[in-house]
């Protein structure tokens, strides 16, 4: 088939490559052909046919407008040069409509002006006839389609995220995250101690803020801790202050955070990581309502709401002589559990457009889309990290990635979801490819020892991955002190087969 015009030629124009499909959209595109030349609205409604779109067409600007006005076609190729209303006057009334429909403008006389005018004038792309190949018509239509349905899908997105904003910046609406919402509801206007339980990366302190700002002491000031963070030495005064000289270099009085929360809310973070000795002032605090600053007699009263989270099993703790049991049920008076992303469903789809949006103010640039391909690899993915590391996996992308659809190959992960590749490695170097063959002919003990060194070399390297290298967030995330995993890191490795 032929779609040669009878215009004489101009140089033609190459189209870039399309997208690739929207995969989670299997409604056929439908297209609008609008052109005075009957031949040619023939043999573009075949060639779009045959490729399984839906093709209307029409011989004139005001039929064709009335169609697209009818049938809200996914694309609509105009001709531009035609009696009574002409392409830029159906394209103008388009926009003037606000008709979700896309638009490719086509004529034989084209020049450089046109096209800019053309695209001036808000078409999506331009077609020169003679078309370059009957390929070239069906890659611009798919890509003018792709753009259509990804800006449908965003503003689908907006519209769910600004429907649960009262929520803070917690988003997603999977039937676990109703569930967390259900309970914020339930507890914020209490004085209920909330210990809130997660992994780590999956929005503990977002939690407490919403908490706290559904709640009566909202106007009041929150005061977030990380516990992990505090040198075990300086927890006590950090927490409940200190008078002038009661250590060295305590050289005046300072008031401690449980006072600057006062009237408000405090939240601890990784409260796992207590030393013992702050627990049992911390216990105290919450049955007496009062601190006494380090090196002080004097108690002094303080109305503070306590949030606190964790990522360790608190049992498992308690069970060690790490964490006292009756600090942990003056916390767990009420409990949260955070899903994992990986849990979540579609949330996944919600949040990378509530990130790309936030980098896009943030950084004053256009917002980036995802390809449908991009989302598939997000949502294959298992997220160890969580909502902290689809944060960074899209800033990442939003900065480098240099169109306005991220592909799979701008996401950290390129094509392969990073899932399966962990999988792929651990099978054949980590703890799955154990062979037992190997540790039998040696004694239990040894044995034991060899693979106990292997699990120590696999966590620290994963961790290690995941933190970026950072020393102190891997060991809080390990739930260790920082110089003890040190040690473990540098410990010499055996193994399997390996030489003593």
């Amino acid at each position: 088939m032929s779609l040669r015009h009878s215009q004489p030629p101009s140089a033609p124009r190459t189209l870039s490559a399309a997208p690739p499909p929207l995969e989670d959209d299997k409604t056929p595109l439908q297209v609008i052909i609008v052109d005075d030349d009957a031949t040619l609205r023939r043999q573009l409604a075949r060639l779009l046919t045959a490729r399984g779109m839906h093709v209307l067409t029409a011989e004139d600007g005001i039929t064709g407008l009335e169609q697209i006005d009818r049938h809200q076609p996914d694309v609509a190729l105009v001709d531009i040069r035609m009696p009574g209303m002409d392409g830029f006057e159906v394209l103008a009334a388009i926009k003037t409509r606000a008709l979700a429909c896309e638009v490719i403008m086509m004529t034989a006389y084209a020049d450089l002006d046109v096209a800019v005018r053309s695209v001036k004038s808000g078409a999506h792309h331009f077609l020169q006839k003679p078309f370059p190949s009957a390929d070239q018509v069906v890659l611009a239509v798919k890509k003018a389609a792709d753009h259509k349905r990804l800006a449908e899908r965003a503003s689908k997105l907006e519209q769910r995220l600004l429907s649960q904003e009262r929520f803070g910046e917690l988003v997603g609406t999977s039937p676990k995250m109703e569930a967390v919402y259900r309970i914020i509801d339930g507890v914020a206007n209490t004085r209920s101690t909330v210990l809130v339980l997660g992994e780590s990366g999956t929005g503990k302190e977002l939690v407490a803020r919403a908490i706290h700002q559904r709640s009566s002491r909202a106007e009041r000031p929150f005061v977030p801790v990380n516990c992990a963070a505090i040198p075990k030495e300086l927890v006590e005064s950090e927490l409940f202050g200190h008078v002038r000289g009661a250590f060295t270099g305590a050289q005046s009085s300072r008031a401690g955070l449980f006072e600057s929360a006062n009237t408000g809310t405090i939240f601890l973070d990784e409260v796992g990581d207590l030393p013992l000795a702050a627990q049992v002032k911390l216990l105290r605090t919450l049955q007496e309502g009062e601190v006494k600053r380090v090196g002080s007699d004097e108690a002094k009263n303080v109305d503070v709401r306590v949030l606190a989270a964790t990522n360790v099993d608190l049992n498992e703790r308690i069970g060690l002589g790490t964490f006292r049991i009756d600090l942990y049920y003056r916390l767990n008076v009420i409990s949260l559990k955070l899903p994992a992303l990986r849990e979540r469903g579609d949330d996944i789809q919600m949040l990378a457009y509530h990130f790309l949006q936030k980098l896009s103010r943030r950084m004053d640039r256009p917002a980036k889309k995802l390809s449908s391909s991009s989302l598939r690899a997000l949502r294959e993915y298992q997220w160890p990290g969580n909502v902290r590391e689809l944060e960074h996996a899209l800033e990442r992308a939003f900065i480098l990635c240099q169109n306005e659809v991220i592909e799979p190959n701008d996401l950290p992960f390129g094509e392969r979801p990073p899932d399966r590749e962990m999988r792929r490695r651990g099978e054949a170097n980590g703890l799955n490819a154990l062979r037992i063959e190997g540790l039998v002919d040696l004694p239990y003990p040894e044995a034991k020892k060899r693979v106990l060194e292997l699990f120590d070399a696999e966590y620290t390297m994963e961790i290690m991955r995941r933190t970026d290298g950072n020393l102190s967030e891997a060991a809080r995330q390990a739930g260790m002190d920082r110089s003890n995993f040190r040690r473990l890191i540098k410990r010499p490795r055996g193994g399997p087969g390996s030489a003593d």
